[in-house]
């Protein structure tokens, strides 16, 4: 009864190393890795504008209320436009030097709002009259959640499709019968959304306000299909 245990131990090792070299010694034919790509220009419908206070001073309690002064005129201006969603950004403050960069001689301080909009026009409107109290540091447009998920799911059926299409021909070419899909992997790819700086912003403003024009332009989206299919031979 004592050699009982260990001989059990054994033929399960045995089993298990009967089952491995089984599984290994399987080999996969007529296997063919695909790839299909569907590409779709989708506007982009959502602009996120920057603005700045900066300001430098001796005293830094004096300076930190008169940027906080000018944040608060501009957010409480900013919530008033129904569409826009308003926020509060970074905001730092740092020493300055003197010219042997030994003696701080005041500070500097910078602080932001983020606005958001579907609403182009509002928004640039806006942005424009916030500009008698901030400086435009921003703007970039992007997808929304809601646009980019519709885009995404219509591709995807499309690359699926378009994968099945390869598959068929490669079976085909091969003299297969059929296949059967091994893998398959999705995957998409947004191009960055286009930021324009405060510069080009200054030269693109109209001149008549201080509203800059804005076109929101498109977004090439890609959807990847990889995967491979194991052809059916006669």
């Amino acid at each position: 009864m004592r050699h009982l245990p260990f001989s059990i131990l054994l033929l399960g090792a045995a089993l298990g190393l009967s089952t491995t070299q089984t599984l290994a010694s399987e080999q996969q034919y007529n296997q063919v890795s695909l790839r299909a790509e569907v590409q779709q220009a989708v506007s982009h419908d959502t602009l996120t504008v920057r603005m700045f206070a900066q300001e430098q001073s001796k005293s830094a309690g004096e300076l930190a209320q008169r940027i906080t002064q000018r944040l608060n005129n501009s957010l409480e201006t900013a919530r008033q436009v129904e569409g826009v969603n308003v926020s509060s950004g970074n905001r730092s403050s740092e020493p300055v030097y003197d010219d042997k960069r030994k003696k701080i001689i005041g500070w500097r301080e910078r602080g932001e709002i983020v606005l958001e909009s579907t609403d182009f026009a509002a928004l640039s409107t806006l942005t424009g009259d916030l500009m008698d109290n901030l400086s435009l540091a921003d703007m970039q447009f992007s997808l929304s959640p809601t646009a980019r998920n519709a885009t995404e799911n219509e591709l995807m059926r499309e690359a699926i499709e378009a994968f099945r299409t390869r598959a068929d021909i490669a079976a085909k070419s091969l003299g297969g019968t059929g296949y059967r899909i091994v893998n398959l992997s999705l995957d998409s790819q947004f191009m960055q959304p286009m930021a324009y700086q405060g510069a080009k912003l200054a030269r693109m403003a109209d001149s008549e306000s201080a509203a800059p024009s804005v076109e929101g332009g498109q977004a090439d989206v890609k959807l990847n299909a990889n995967g491979t299919i194991e052809v059916t031979m006669p």
